[in-house]
């Protein structure tokens, strides 16, 4: 499966905003290539059936489909777990 090319990640662009405003800030070091901290976290992928998101869960790689809205919102769902609680100030 071969990671997502620019045409795939401007379908996805929606919810690459959504990601890219998550707090804490991930770093996005390529495009829909995520941090968190120095440690990849999360990318997408290109495959004949679909569009996929590999995110990184408690240290392994989960795959989820992200092809309609309904599944963008289960990946930020998991996404927003895996990140660190913020204190609030």
């Amino acid at each position: 499966m071969k990671h997502a090319n620019q045409d795939t990640l401007a379908v996805l662009s929606p919810l690459l905003e959504q990601i890219r405003s998550r707090v804490p800030p991930l770093k996005e070091k390529g495009a829909g290539k995520f941090y968190l901290k120095s440690v990849a976290f999360l990318h997408f992928h290109d495959d004949p059936a679909g569009i996929f998101a590999d995110l990184k869960v408690n240290g392994d790689w989960e795959r989820y489909p992200v092809n309609t809205e309904e599944e963008y919102a289960e990946l930020l769902v998991a996404i927003d777990q895996q990140l660190p609680a913020q204190n609030p100030a």
